[in-house]
């Protein structure tokens, strides 16, 4: 009874954090430039946006869903059922944005498959695990800081960010299930609010430079797949063996064969599309000194 009201909290929380997204990504979007130099000047102008705020709000209420699912069913499962989210998220980006390529399609459809293939594989042997070290832990999430850098640094654009905060954010989810195993381990309460604040200020800016797919959908993506990888590794949820076990290698195969997609095909339409936006912004940078 409890893990399914985890599942059904997790399903809630897949649709209100995507949607909330897309609504932040379209207003975002169509901001002026937001500055690391400049952070109260750039928060007030997100929250001084109304359908930003709307979008922002709705989110807050997905990430509270998941929160509760935590506390009710392991985390391999939660991580799983949110990872339909990629699905919502090109539904309404194609609906309510603008036409998805089919580079794009292709590469959701991918990675859904791949998440849809360890959802499958997840169900007969988890149990609700446990943190058994908790060094190990911080470990992960130290090499999650570490990648995220890189992602973000060194591949630069629009996917780089947009990969940035998807591990930051599964980085978040990792600490969430950490403390929320009580004792000591309440320390990695304190981790929560700084991966998923610094996720949040990488997303806002990966949303300015690309579109929601390239942006959020690969965000999504390693989201929801890490900490499935977090929930067998730290959390002693039971890897499956046999052809279960090979079914598993072959959906996170198809997981990063998806991002890959995404990064490649939407990065590319969306400079093409933003190209005049990005001239003026640049402009505008260089009167103001930036």
């Amino acid at each position: 009874m409890k893990v399914g009201l985890g599942l059904a909290l997790s399903l809630a929380s897949a649709f209100a954090l995507n949607w909330g997204w897309v609504a932040q990504h379209g207003a975002a979007s169509a901001l002026p430039p937001l500055r690391l130099r400049a952070p109260l000047r750039s928060l007030r102008s997100l929250f001084s946006n109304g359908r930003w705020l709307v979008g922002f709000l709705v989110g807050l209420g997905g990430w509270a869903f998941y929160i509760v699912a935590l506390a009710f069913a392991p985390l391999s499962l939660v991580q799983a059922v949110s990872a339909g989210g990629i699905a919502v998220l090109a539904l309404l980006v194609h609906y309510r944005s603008a036409p998805l390529s089919g580079r794009e399609w292709t590469g959701v459809a991918v990675g859904t498959a791949g998440l849809l293939l360890l959802a499958a594989t997840l169900g007969s042997g988890a149990t609700g695990g446990h943190l058994a070290h908790a060094s190990a832990a911080l470990l992960w999430l130290a090499g999650s800081a570490a990648v995220a850098g890189l992602s973000a640094f060194g591949l630069r654009g629009a996917a780089g960010l947009g990969m940035a905060a998807g591990i930051l954010y599964a980085a978040g989810d990792v600490a969430t299930k950490a403390a929320l195993g009580g004792g000591g381990r309440a320390a990695f309460a304190a981790a929560v609010p700084a991966a998923h604040g610094l996720a949040f200020v990488v997303l806002q800016l990966a949303f300015q430079r690309g579109g929601p797919l390239a942006t959020a959908g690969l965000s999504t993506l390693f989201t929801n797949a890490l900490p499935i990888a977090a929930g067998i590794a730290l959390f002693h949820e039971r890897l499956p063996g046999g052809a279960a076990g090979d079914a598993r290698l072959a959906a996170f195969a198809l997981v990063v064969a998806g991002a890959t997609l995404l990064a490649r095909g939407g990065a590319t339409d969306a400079r093409s599309a933003r190209e005049p936006d990005r001239h003026r912004q640049q402009v505008t940078e260089v009167g103001e000194g930036v």
